[in-house]
């Protein structure tokens, strides 16, 4: 079972790390990795030109399985968390939106922009 765990947090940061590069390339600047708040944890933090992005990261084996990788209870939980800290990224002006990136072996990653709507 530890096992088991650990190796879905190793394949959870290595879709974290696919899921940055991929962003960065689309010319996209990182703010933060990870960032843990009482309500939860955002993968990852980045600004796209005047929007500050809460972005959850889901890794799956097989392409299938990303339809249903994500749910309302995790955007839910994101959102509360980029609520919490969003006074720390966004400069006056900046939007604000959580995104959810779906990534798979051999396939291109699927970028749910704007995933959560209240």
């Amino acid at each position: 079972m530890i096992r088991d765990r650990k190796t879905a947090e190793a394949r959870g940061r290595r879709g974290e790390m696919a899921a940055e590069l991929w962003l960065r390339a689309k010319g996209w600047s990182i703010l933060d990795r990870r960032r843990k708040t009482p309500a939860g944890e955002i993968d990852l933090i980045a600004r796209e030109g005047g929007t500050v992005v809460f972005v959850e990261v889901k890794w799956r084996a097989k392409v299938a399985e990303l339809d249903y990788a994500i749910d309302h209870y995790r955007l839910r939980r994101v959102a509360a968390a980029a609520e919490m800290v969003a006074h720390e990224y966004a400069k006056q002006g900046e939007g604000l939106r959580v995104d959810v990136i779906l990534l798979a072996p051999r396939s291109l990653p699927r970028h749910i922009v704007n995933a959560w709507q209240p």
